[in-house]
């Protein structure tokens, strides 16, 4: 009896590093020893405020203001669709609740990043253990867990980011499940958390005709339009989700506003003659009192139009400058920088070369796990879902602007196919037989 209760207290010890709930808990604990640390060495009044001065910080002082969804420049500009309304509001709350910009405030809002940006190890695990088994499962997760950007990330920016990488690493695990599910429930649910995710960051919008179309084409056996109708439906329900926000933003603007309004403002930050290789913040209204200025004058939406033709303009006639912009982009949104070897070289500081070093590995194991999912026989069908998001929802970034936290939503996902890349390597090499074997999907319907 003593040695069936040892058998069974090792067995669940061993079980240990592959639950899912204790790599989360491991995740937590990483993060908020970070913020803790990052938090004693800047004064709590500048935290305090700061981080709140960018555009979800003054949307959410508006709203706690009871003056409306409004002023994204920390004056008083009138109605705007710059964000979708999710992050806004949950910032609005903060404020109502713990006071406006005060250090409890900074505190909430960072701790409910940190929050997102762990519970993402749950999503992602599970998501990992359908297409590879259990232990790519836990590797992924793990793997989240230390991955420099995902603490540093919830800490710096006050910003939907942590939010849509549980979304986006969400998205991917219910795609997945509900590859196996004829339930009309699961698909509403499906619809639900497509709308609320949406409403958090419009980029995912991107990635949502693959997905559902890969779902729409795995039910393709069945006869008539009966393989549409599930999809259908989670279309639908998403849509309804959207309603209201392009309801609002009609009545206010007249005009067809779906998400957001940024899309001008964003093309041509990244496209101008006084673009070099980096963000050009002196060019954004939040900073520059000139554009600002005609941002109010002009209106949002006939400002954010004006842009998009500017930028349309430039781009058109400076095709060779533009590649070399795309170039440049394609490699900060991938490896931090757009001159990663004169950047790492040239820093004196040991974190933030490894962090250089993580993105670098990062990016190579993501393209690696790509490869070995469509090479697999056991996991090729999963190739598509899985290598959507890094490989479609940059994209915009490479045509805009590349900042170190666009990346974050998708970067759950990067360590997931990071882990099915390191796992291939450790069977290739393993002299143990099956040991070093992938593990067959949890689903039986690959």
């Amino acid at each position: 009896m003593t040695s069936d209760k040892s058998r069974s207290f090792g067995n669940r010890f061993k079980a240990l590093p592959t639950s899912a709930c204790l790599i989360m808990l491991v995740a937590l604990g990483m993060r908020l020893g970070y913020a803790w640390e990052q938090q004693r060495t800047t004064p709590h009044w500048a935290l305090a405020s700061v981080p709140f001065l960018y555009e979800p910080g003054n949307i959410a002082h508006s709203l706690a203001l009871r003056k409306g969804f409004a002023s994204p420049f920390h004056e008083d500009t009138g109605p705007t669709a710059w964000d979708p309304p999710v992050y806004p509001l949950i910032v609005a709350g903060v404020f109502r609740v713990f006071g406006t910009y005060t250090f409890a405030a900074f505190v909430a809002a960072v701790s409910l990043n940190i929050i997102f940006s762990s519970l993402a190890c749950v999503p992602v695990f599970f998501a990992g253990k359908r297409i590879a088994g259990t232990g790519v499962a836990a590797g992924a997760a793990w793997l989240w867990a230390v991955f420099p950007n995902g603490f540093i990330i919830p800490y710096q920016w006050i910003w939907d980011t942590s939010l849509s990488a549980l979304l986006a690493a969400t998205i991917l695990w219910a795609t997945l499940a509900l590859d196996a599910s004829n339930r009309a429930r699961d698909w509403c649910g499906y619809g639900l958390l497509w709308g609320f995710a949406l409403m958090t960051n419009g980029t995912l919008l991107a990635v949502l005709p693959f997905l559902l179309g890969w779902l729409a084409y795995r039910r393709a056996r069945e006869s008539g339009w009966a393989w549409l109708a599930r999809p259908g439906l989670a279309a639908g329900v998403l849509v309804l989700c959207c309603v209201p926000w392009t309801v609002r933003n009609y009545a206010v603007f007249h005009r067809f506003v779906p998400l957001r309004s940024v899309l001008g403002l964003q093309l041509w930050l990244g496209n101008n003659d006084q673009y070099q290789d980096h963000f050009p913040g002196w060019l954004h209204p939040i900073d520059n009192s000139v554009e600002r200025a005609k941002y109010v004058r002009m209106g949002e939406m006939a400002y954010m139009v004006d842009k998009r033709r500017e930028a349309v303009h430039w781009m058109a006639t400076h095709p060779w400058r533009e590649m070399q912009l795309f170039g440049q982009r394609f490699t900060a949104t991938w490896l931090g920088t757009p001159h990663p070897a004169r950047d790492f070289l040239s820093s004196h500081s040991f974190s933030i070369r490894g962090v250089f070093l993580c993105n670098f590995l990062a990016s190579i194991g993501a393209f690696a796990g790509i490869v070995v999912l469509y090479r697999d026989r056991k996991t090729r069908a999963y190739a598509l879902p899985v290598a959507v998001l890094p490989v479609v929802f940059p994209f915009a970034f490479y045509l805009s602007q590349a900042l170190f936290r666009y990346r974050y939503p998708i970067d759950p996902v990067v360590m997931l196919l990071t882990a099915v890349a390191a796992a291939a390597l450790l069977r290739k090499f393993s002299t143990s037989g099956r040991g070093g074997e992938i593990e067959a999907p949890e689903n039986p319907h690959p």
